[in-house]
């Protein structure tokens, strides 16, 4: 009698190598929105590997096996909403358009990511500075290196478009780098009071971010 041949899922090793790389960037993210969620609601100090793992329904091993400590995985939730963010705002930063209407694009841009992606951002501004000074491993020091220069960088890009607005005349004669400060900051504050409401649709969020683009023009504008 001749045997048949089932349709069992394939051992790991004869699984393609392509498909073994697209589970684990899954199983990555999936790992870094729990971890974000919990980062976001019991802070840095509060939250263990425990915690997420719970958050996300699974053993610490699953979370171990791609992240060694918290701290690690803290700093690659920062860098995954830095990568976002410096993905967005670079094209409208170096597009061809007055200075004005770029600033507005961005703050607009900077509103909807933060409500799209609110975890992540919430994460970026707590900082990894005011958490692991003091406690971090060479290696770590590295990462954190990298994720300050990606913030120097956002930072540069509305630094730049406030110069050239100035430079123009459609901004006050201010300076770019002490402004831009209190400008993110505005931006950024949507991070502690947003939080999105029952029912809520995407032309509330785009009216939220509206007023907010207003907000950042109208300190600077050269009226």
């Amino acid at each position: 009698m001749a045997l048949t041949t089932s349709a069992a899922t394939p051992h790991p090793l004869q699984t393609p190598a392509h498909r073994l790389e697209e589970n684990a960037e899954q199983n990555r993210r999936e790992i870094l929105a729990a971890a974000a969620l919990a980062f976001m609601e019991q802070g840095y100090a509060a939250t263990s590997i425990d915690t997420v793992a719970i958050r996300l329904g699974a053993t610490k091993g699953r979370i171990y096996y791609h992240y060694r400590s918290k701290a690690d995985l803290f700093f690659e939730v920062h860098r995954e909403a830095m990568l976002m963010n410096l993905e967005v705002i670079r094209p409208i930063a170096g597009s061809d358009t007055a200075a004005k209407e770029r600033l507005r694009r961005m703050a607009l841009a900077h509103a909807h990511l933060v409500m799209e992606h609110l975890p992540f951002q919430r994460v970026s501004v707590q900082g990894v500075e005011m958490h692991l000074t003091g406690s971090t491993t060479p290696e770590q020091r590295s990462t954190l290196q990298s994720l300050i220069a990606m913030r120097d960088e956002y930072e540069g890009f509305f630094i730049d478009v406030l110069e050239a607005g100035i430079a123009s005349g459609d901004f006050r004669e201010l300076s770019a780098r002490m402004v831009v400060k209190p400008l993110l900051g505005a931006l950024n504050w949507l991070t502690m009071w947003y939080r999105p409401a029952p029912g809520e649709t995407a032309g509330m969020r785009a009216q939220i971010a509206d007023q907010h683009a207003a907000f950042v023009l109208g300190g600077v504008l050269n009226r």
